[in-house]
């Protein structure tokens, strides 16, 4: 049975650049990236939040090196983990320098806060040394000054412009192996942004919207920005920016990419806000099976529907479904067809106990 039929979003083909052993652009996945909010200096709880960004799924994670003492971390913290790390370097140019001699896979810099080209094109020599790609991090709020005379303010022209400037300085060093990205708070001037620069470069583009805020609000910001723009074909890689805790913005980062079909990743619960026909505590449901199913990474659809107005539709394109019934007797659908009826109590188990086979299925084919 073909599941949810969709037509793909023709992804732009960009300059294909490699982040320790991970490929981001042309034909390859979008990226999920998040970053650690603990202090890089304290190994232990940096490591462990690095391990648990990539057992959610984070294929590249940020870390701040604001510090000598960071980047003297940094490289402890490198030998303990397996996901490429890319050192977030602000002002201090001899951060990148030192990031690069400890391990680090990729330089973020944001040539506006570094200095004069000088600093810049020793960021760039030790890249070269040491085999660090490089992403070129424009923010509206931290703008060079000459480019904030020339445009008054932050505007879409502004932050192209910023980046054009420093991949021009980068490329005049024999350096190519870089991503961009021009990020706002303002979700309408990332998105305009974005649009323009992917005009102007093949380079793959890093997408966000910065400082987006807390958990609810900051998803809904990043999913209407991010989610635009690859509906339209641009981007390659992700960071969803929460004010919580970093693993959440992994989440978020693949609900975005499953609801485009661009990236298929643990389960897709299809489930409905319930109302006065529901037959069993659909709510309360849903969110006992999304903890106990948090650990599948295998890709599998799963709807969840209170009753038979749209149940047995939803049930048709899933691969596992449950429709509410009377008197709590709910009817229970593998791959579209109807299974078996369960009690209401027993939905819990019945459908983990289906997950996990499922999922144990998958893995031997």
């Amino acid at each position: 049975m073909e599941i949810r039929p969709f037509r793909k979003i023709q992804r732009k083909v960009t300059n294909v650049i490699k982040v320790g052993d991970i490929n981001i652009g042309g034909n390859f996945p979008i990226v999920v990236q998040s970053m650690t909010n603990t202090l890089t200096s304290d190994i232990k709880s940096t490591v462990n939040q690095i391990n648990q960004l990539s057992e959610a799924g984070a294929e590249v994670v940020r870390v701040s090196c604001p510090d000598k003492e960071s980047t003297l971390a940094l490289k402890k913290i490198i030998k303990q983990t397996k996901v490429p790390i890319v050192a977030d370097i602000h002002f201090h140019y001899k951060r990148a320098i030192e990031a690069a001699q400890a391990g680090a896979n990729c330089l973020r810099i944001n040539p506006g806060n570094i200095g004069s080209k000088e600093k810049v094109r020793e960021i760039i020599k030790s890249a070269k040394d040491y085999n660090c790609s490089l992403r070129i991090g424009i923010n509206a709020g931290s703008l060079e000054k000459k480019i904030l005379e020339k445009y008054k303010e932050p505007c879409p022209e502004a932050l192209v412009e910023s980046a054009q400037n420093n991949i021009n300085l980068i490329e005049d060093e024999d350096f190519f192996n870089l991503k961009v990205s021009v990020k706002s708070s303002d979700v309408m001037l990332s998105i305009k942004s974005y649009r323009l620069l992917s005009k102007k470069t093949n380079y793959p583009l890093h997408l966000g919207i910065t400082e987006a805020g807390g958990l609810q609000s900051g998803s809904i910001k990043s999913s209407i920005g991010i989610g635009t723009l690859l509906m339209e074909g641009i981007g390659d890689t992700i960071r969803v920016s929460l004010s919580a805790n970093p693993v959440e913005e992994v989440k978020v980062g693949y609900e975005i990419l499953k609801s485009l079909h661009l990236r298929a990743r643990g389960i897709n619960i299809i489930s409905c806000p319930s109302c006065a026909r529901q037959a069993f505590p659909v709510i309360d449901t849903v969110k006992i099976l999304e903890e106990k199913l948090a650990h599948i990474k295998e890709p599998l659809t799963l709807s969840i529907i209170g009753c038979v107005v749209n149940g047995p539709g939803e049930a048709a394109q899933t691969q596992i479904g449950l429709t509410g019934g009377g008197q709590g007797s709910n009817m229970l659908y593998l791959s579209g067809v109807p299974h078996k009826k369960i009690a209401t109590k027993n939905i819990v188990n019945q459908i983990v106990k289906l997950v996990e086979a499922k999922v144990q299925d998958i893995k031997k084919n």
